[in-house]
Parts: structure tokens; sequence; C-alpha cells
């Protein structure tokens, strides 16, 4: 099976509400992450990585921010004369904007009709990852399933809506799927990611739309068990679950793990994202940067600490940073002691400013605040 007979599916503005201080101006696709990246490029990169050629981001609202980054989709070398990259608006009868996947999906269900490629791959911008969707759909071929759900094991995560856990037997078939789960029992737990025939998840959509269905988990999937070949995937290697603004840190904190960084960002599957050239980062006479990610452009004169930077960012002289995220274009002044921030672009925080949240409770600062 060659990936280029696999369309892709990117839901950018699913679960936007997990995180709505960050969403509010963009979708979950475009929320910044890692110091240089957006959330959507790793589901793009996973699906360039594994030869798939023509790609859907569905899109809801907000999402200027995330056309400006994507762009064509040259940087994923999605921008072709024939397939690549295609934006999705939300089309429904009486203009209505979808309130759930299946309507999403009656939304683009033309785009899915007309595709040629016979097998899609579906998945959301809130799971960061590194995987091969190519070995996904050889074991949905393996074993001639109607539905392949991937999957890991562990603690589930808070706050996500209809988090699906799995019953699945030693062949991979899945035996009774539930709903919002107990999260702090260590389950198998669904990635928001699935595989099918191009034809048969158009028969589900025009089902759903014939009964009226509202909820893809439980009315298609959790209802599917007994009527359909669904099959679970595990995935076994890292995944970051964007869930809630805290997670949106812990997640951006572990990447200082060198392991971690490795899962991710390895030479054989790389992420890709814009380009934006920028000037190197340069430090002051006095400054000091330990256990960071610094972009390109930032300028240091202060102290650093367990901190990622994004693009631009200035840390004034006798300011103290520490298990921070600092988005592009951002300044913090002078003699500021400032620990568990999340600081949106285009901030200012003015000199001598005091501020502390927890691991559990960061301080978030909204884009183009003042301090």
């Amino acid at each position: 099976m060659r990936g280029n007979n696999v369309l892709g599916i990117i839901f950018s503005n699913m679960k936007d509400q997990l995180i709505r201080e960050l969403t509010d101006q963009r979708t979950m696709g475009s929320v910044p992450f890692g110091g240089r990246y957006r959330l959507i490029d790793f589901p793009l990169s996973n699906m360039t990585n594994s030869g798939i050629g023509r790609v859907g981001v569905v899109t809801k609202s907000n999402y200027r921010s995330l056309m400006d980054h994507v762009g064509s989709g040259k940087a994923w070398d999605l921008s072709r004369n024939r397939s690549g990259l295609v934006f999705l608006p939300p089309y429904r009868t009486g203009n209505a904007l979808y309130i759930n996947r299946i309507g999403a999906l009656e939304g683009i269900r033309e785009f899915i009709a007309s595709s040629k490629e016979e097998y899609v791959f579906m998945t959301d911008c809130d799971t960061v990852c590194s995987l091969d969707v190519q070995k996904i759909v050889d074991f949905h071929l393996e074993n001639n399933a109607d539905i392949t759900i991937v999957y890991t094991e562990g603690t589930a995560p808070d706050r996500r809506p209809e988090l699906i856990a799995m019953d699945i037997d030693n062949c991979g078939h899945i035996t009774d799927i539930r709903i919002n789960p107990n999260p702090t029992k260590k389950i198998r737990f669904g990635l928001s990611m699935y595989v099918m025939r191009r034809d048969f998840l158009v028969q589900v959509i025009d089902d759903a739309a014939c009964h009226n269905l509202q909820s893809f988990e439980a009315d298609i999937l959790q209802a599917g068990v007994a009527k359909y070949r669904i099959f679970g995937y595990q995935h076994q290697g890292y995944v970051g679950i964007i869930s809630s603004l805290s997670e949106y840190h812990k997640v951006n904190m572990q990447l200082l793990q060198e392991d971690v960084r490795k899962a991710l960002f390895s030479q054989e599957r790389p992420v890709y994202t814009k380009v934006r050239d920028e000037m190197p980062a340069r430090y002051g006479l006095g400054s000091q940067a330990r256990n960071s990610l610094v972009a390109d452009g930032c300028v240091i004169d202060g102290e650093v600490e367990n901190c990622i930077l994004f693009r631009g960012v200035r840390v004034g002289k006798g300011a103290r940073l520490v298990n921070s995220i600092v988005m592009q274009g951002s300044i913090i002044s002078e003699s500021c002691d400032l620990n568990y921030l999340i600081v949106d672009k285009n901030v200012t925080i003015r000199p001598e400013r005091r501020l502390m949240g927890y691991d559990s409770y960061p301080v978030y600062i909204g884009k183009e605040s003042v301090v």
C-alpha cells in the first residue's frame, strides 16, 4: 500500500474549548508550540513522512493565522498542481457552523467522495507525536478492518471531551468502547486518529445524516462495536496531549528532556514548519541561559532557566525568567522576576514586575497585553 493512496484529513478546530485562552483568536492547529512550531505541524509532517500527497485541513473559525502559517503547504511538500493541500472552510445548508465531528464530516462529504484515494486517515491537532501512518494503514489492511483507531496506554488526560477507552483482545479487535472513563485509572484510550476506506466513510456520513446522529464517538464508534470490524492500533512512542492550559505548559516543558526531543524530532521523521529566517540568538554580558530552548532572533541580557522562548523574544538586564513559555515578539523588561508563565505573542512586561504561577496553574498573559 503506497501512502499516495491515502487521503489525509486534519480537524484544525476540534477541541478548541480545552484551551480557550490560546484559541480565542486562533485554531487549535495554529497554537504555537516548542519555540518554533504550531500544533498542526505534527500531523502534517506525519502525513508527509508517510507519503500522503493529498491533505484536507478542516477549519471552522479564527483560521486566518492557520492559513498564514500553512500557506500553500510548500514546507511540507504539499504545494502541487494536482492533489496537495486543500483548506476546507465550514459549509452547511443555512450557513450554520458545525458543532461536532459528524457535522464537520457532513460539510466535507463531497470533498471526500470526489477524492481518488482509497483510504482516509483522520486526526485532530491536540496530540503531539511522531508516527508512521503507513504502518497504521498496513495494520488496517491485514485485519480487514472497517475502522482502525489509534490508541495509547496510560492515565487518561483530564477534561478531554468524549474520550474513548477500549477493551481489546489479543488480535487487536476492539470488544468494548467506553466514553469518558475514570481519568485516574490506567487505560487504553484513543488519540482521535482513525483509518477507514473512503467509500465506507462516505457511507457512515450518509447514514449519520439520515438518522440525525450527533456524536461520532457514541453513535458511530461505540454503537458500531457489534456492527463493524473495529480494531485498535497501539502507538508506543511518546505522546503529548493538550487537554488544558496546564497540560500545554507541561508538554512544552517535556521538550527540555533529551529523550522526548529524540522521540519527536528524529532524522528519519523530521517535523517541518514554515521557515522564518532570523538572526541568531544574542546573549549579553552577564546573561545566563540554562536548560532552555531559545529560538532565532532572541536577545537575552538577563537570566533564563527551564524556559521555551520563541523568535524575537527579549529578556532585559536583571530579569529572571524561570519555567516559562514566551511567544514570538514579547518583551521581558529589566529586573522582572517571572515564574511559571505562558506569555502570548507581542506582550510587553514592564520593568520590575513580579509574577508567579505554579506547574499545575501557570499564569497566562494574553496576546499584545501590557503588564
